[in-house]
């Protein structure tokens, strides 16, 4: 085997990004959903359930994905994910108006895909950066964030052109193209590699306490681990559930169309931002004052959103997804320096997949928040919901102590 430089490291970071960037179509999903209503006259509802199952599947995938790593290594697992995410929105081209249809392509098969291929990329790059759990972590979230704007302009564009159905299948075969090419270069350190370490000065106020390395079935029986789940949980459903209907909301509040879709975009480059900025607050500040930030953020946008509705005010509402977005954004990237911060790196795949599940958590309360849409007529009902959950968030927070 080639000796192994650290340097390559930044080069591995920049592909991971690429990647994710890619595989973060799922969140572009308020406007890839858009033609489906009007081609196949599914209620919102319906279409939302595809939005809850993908989330599910998402995790159930970064979960798969965590397991067999440790077995068949992460060039075979990303083939996998390869295979599953292309072929699933390929099928999902041909969809005829079964809705079922829909959520086996979409929600199922590609959702698992991303899943795996979200795990496998995070925890192999990670290992790179010992001495940068946040900013490693928060780019790389950022580059999966960011694909709502990226990829779900470059699908608006198809999509007003040649049609739906073409913007599915080139977003099927340029997954299935870069997930393959990063699994024959993307590879995991050697053990007798010497990476860079952190310094041992402790970040401005964060705890001290030893490090140990936590199998997961000891990591889920630390109350510590259930106070950030949930925490973060109630924290990622603001952000979930408004990306679900975030174009429809715009519009609800006065936006025209094409400015709708851009505010999709915007929400998402704050998703990004929000992650990278964590990430690098989280090694700066971190644990505590990071996630007391977050709790903050996420109470904000809620609160500024729900104000938005309440007015039909688009400066606000344009303010309340920027917020809204830089808060979500947040949530991945504490889940993944949570994780390897308290628990370890030794088992951080597996660990970081179980944390992931948080995801699906978030999902539910989306589903909730459109049906509460449809039963009440607007929008006030979901994001007084979405503002009680952002205040919860921050008491489990205070909560949190010693692993």
């Amino acid at each position: 085997m080639k000796q192994q430089s650290v340097s390559v490291r930044w080069a591995y970071l920049i592909l991971g990004v690429l990647a994710l960037l890619l595989a973060g179509v799922i969140y572009a999903w308020s406007i890839l959903k858009a033609p489906l209503s009007d081609a196949f006259g599914w209620s919102a509802s319906q279409l939302a359930l595809n939005f809850t199952l993908t989330m599910c599947f998402f995790c159930l995938g970064g979960f798969v994905g965590g397991l067999l790593s440790k077995k068949l290594g992460s060039r075979w697992c990303l083939i996998l994910a390869a295979v599953l995410s292309g072929l699933g929105f390929v099928l999902a081209s041909r969809l005829s108006d079964a809705v079922w249809m829909l959520y086996l392509c979409y929600g199922v098969l590609a959702g698992l895909g991303i899943g795996i291929a979200y795990n496998v990329i995070i925890s192999t790059v990670s290992a790179w950066f010992p001495d940068k759990k946040g900013l490693c972590s928060g780019a790389l979230m950022m580059g999966f964030g960011a694909s709502a704007l990226v990829v779900g302009k470059l699908a608006s564009v198809l999509m007003d052109g040649p049609g739906w159905r073409t913007a599915y299948l080139a977003i099927g075969i340029a997954l299935t193209v870069i997930l393959v090419v990063t699994a024959f270069v993307l590879r995991r350190p050697s053990p007798d590699l010497p990476l860079p370490q952190p310094k041992q000065k402790a970040a401005a106020g964060s705890e001290t306490f030893e490090q140990v390395d936590y199998p997961t079935v000891k990591m889920v029986r630390r109350p510590s681990f259930w106070l950030a789940f949930l925490c973060i949980v109630c924290l990622s459903a603001v952000g979930n559930t408004v990306i679900s209907f975030a174009k429809d909301l715009a519009l609800d509040v006065g936006a025209a169309a094409a400015l709708a879709t851009t505010l999709v975009g915007v929400l998402s480059v704050c998703n990004g931002l929000g992650r990278i900025v964590t990430g690098a607050l989280f090694d700066l500040l971190g644990r505590k004052k990071t996630m007391l930030l977050a709790n903050g953020l996420t109470i904000l946008a809620a609160g500024v959103t729900l104000i938005a509705v309440l007015t039909k005010s688009l400066p606000l509402c344009i303010a309340g997804l920027c917020l809204t977005g830089f808060s979500y954004g947040a949530g991945p990237t504490i889940s993944s320096a949570f994780i390897s911060a308290f628990y370890g790196t030794k088992y951080f795949p597996v660990n970081f997949s179980v944390m992931n599940f948080n995801l699906m958590g978030a999902s539910f309360v989306a589903t909730a928040a459109s049906g509460l849409l449809e039963s009440s007529g607007g929008y006030v009902a979901p994001f007084v919901l979405l503002l009680a959950l952002s205040v919860v968030s921050l008491v489990l927070n205070l909560c949190i102590k010693k692993p």
